[in-house]
This record gives C-alpha cells, sequence and structure tokens, in this order.
C-alpha cells in the first residue's frame, strides 16, 4: 500500500510542480488581474465541493432507510472532512462552506459573481450544464474542468473519485501566489482581507488536517487492489492536467485583459 501511494505520488510530481509554477501567478500584478483569476477559479472550488459530497454519498449512507456501509473508519474519515469543507467558520466566526467564504471574498474584491451566480441558478433549474455554461458565458476552461470532475462524480466509483479529491486538489497553492495576496493585501486591506482569510484557512485546513485525512481514507479505501491504485493514478494525472488548462485560460484572459488596457 505505501509503495502503490509513492508511486502515485512520483508520477504526479511534475504535473503538481506545473501547476505550483504556472506563469498565471506572474501576471497577477493588481486587483483587477486577481478578480480574473478568482472568476476561473471559483469553478474549481465549487465543483470541489459536488466531488466531496459525491465520496460522502458513495462511502456512507445519505439515503433511508439507514444502513451502514463501508467500514467505520471510512465514514469517519470522509463525514470529518464533509464537516469542516461544508461548515467551517469565516472571518467573523460564523458557520458557512469554503464555496461561501470564496463567494464574500470574491465580493469584497470587487470580481465579478454574477457569471457564477447565474451558472449555479440556470443548472438547479434545468439540471444541464450545457445550457448552464451558456446562459452564465462560463468560460470554455472552466467549462472543461467542471466537465471533467462530473465524469468523476457520475462514473460512481467511489476509488476514482477519491484519487482525483486526495491527489488532485489539496495542497496546491505556491508560496508567489501568498506573496502576492499578501502584498495585495497590505495595498488593499478592505478589499483583500477576506481572500487572505480563505486562503490560510484552506492551508490549515484543507492542506493540512484535511490532505491528512484523504490520505487516510484512500488507502483505508484501496487496500491491497492493485487495479485500484493504477486507476487512481490516471485518474489524478487527467485532473491535474485539466487544473492547468484552467490555469492556461486564466493566463490568457488575464493577458488579453492587460493588453486591452495598455
Amino acid at each position: 500500500m505505501k509503495a502503490a501511494l509513492e508511486s502515485i505520488q512520483i508520477a504526479i510530481e511534475p504535473l503538481r510542480q506545473e501547476i505550483i509554477n504556472h506563469k498565471v501567478y506572474s501576471v497577477i500584478n493588481d486587483l483587477g488581474d486577481l478578480r480574473i483569476f478568482m472568476e476561473h477559479h471559483v469553478y474549481a472550488v465549487w465543483d470541489f465541493m459536488s466531488l466531496l459530497k459525491s465520496l460522502q454519498i458513495n462511502l456512507t449512507c445519505t439515503t433511508l432507510p439507514w444502513f451502514p456501509v463501508g467500514s467505520g473508519n471510512t465514514r469517519s474519515l470522509i463525514n470529518e472532512i464533509v464537516a469542516g469543507e461544508e461548515s467551517d467558520i469565516d472571518a467573523n466566526g460564523i458557520k458557512k462552506s469554503h464555496f461561501e467564504m470564496y463567494l464574500e471574498a470574491m465580493e469584497q474584491c470587487g470580481a465579478d459573481t454574477t457569471e457564477i451566480y447565474s451558472f449555479i441558478a440556470a443548472l438547479k433549474e434545468s439540471n444541464d450544464f450545457d445550457s448552464a455554461y451558456r446562459v452564465a458565458g462560463t468560460p470554455a476552461a472552466a467549462q472543461s474542468f467542471v466537465n471533467f470532475t462530473f465524469e468523476t462524480i457520475y462514473s460512481n466509483e467511489a476509488h476514482l473519485q477519491a484519487s482525483t479529491f486526495t491527489f488532485g486538489r489539496e495542497d496546491l497553492i505556491p508560496n508567489m501566489f501568498l506573496t502576492i495576496v499578501n502584498d495585495l493585501n497590505q495595498k488593499f486591506p478592505n478589499q483583500i482581507s477576506l481572500f487572505k482569510y480563505y486562503l490560510d484557512r484552506h492551508i490549515e485546513v484543507d492542506g493540512d488536517h484535511h490532505s491528512h485525512l484523504a490520505l487516510a481514507m484512500t488507502a483505508e479505501l484501496y487496500g491491497e487492489n492493485e487495479l485500484h491504485w493504477k486507476a487512481a493514478e490516471q485518474a489524478t494525472v487527467a485532473s491535474l492536467k485539466k487544473r492547468i488548462e484552467l490555469w492556461d485560460g486564466a493566463y490568457q484572459k488575464i493577458i488579453t485583459n492587460q493588453l486591452v488596457k495598455a
């Protein structure tokens, strides 16, 4: 099991480094650039919650009548992660999901939340992603990213969901980006403080405690099943490539906007 885990980590390390050192971070120079980044990133924050809930659905009993599902260890791990992601404490000590905290950070920063709200409203009404994308005007890179996530969700394969969640979505915030946000917060504390809090909280909870829980959950779930470990590696590689595409889309939009302003 340990060897299989190390094999995945070795296989995905080049892609992780590509994300951590992505050129998008180097072009975020002001609030306008950060707003564009957040308007792309918010889709990843939203569909992360859906990926998480799909794991809870598959690894615990969420229907009536209740019956025990899986192992108590796996249930405990996923339920603890869900509680932290769905009802964390915001900057004012109020219980909120990380997605709701992100939306508030966008609004404080002046980023446009109309698009993501339109997308969610349209999706609730139609349950059709393509229609919701059209209504909201979702960027192509964000569409591709969300589509991949929901392909994983709708596969109903808990081991694929777990690998994408565990290896493809946590601990990918580079120090360079944190420095940029800290610098902007020094200049515009009334516009960046909630985003800074979100990132700090993400690192503290998601990148540390939750990542350890997720690794334990994945190891418990896979056991000695070599086919599941191999599928996990493939799914993780694909998910990281989709993250790179999302960052590429944000980068192109920021560069285009900078050229227009120049």
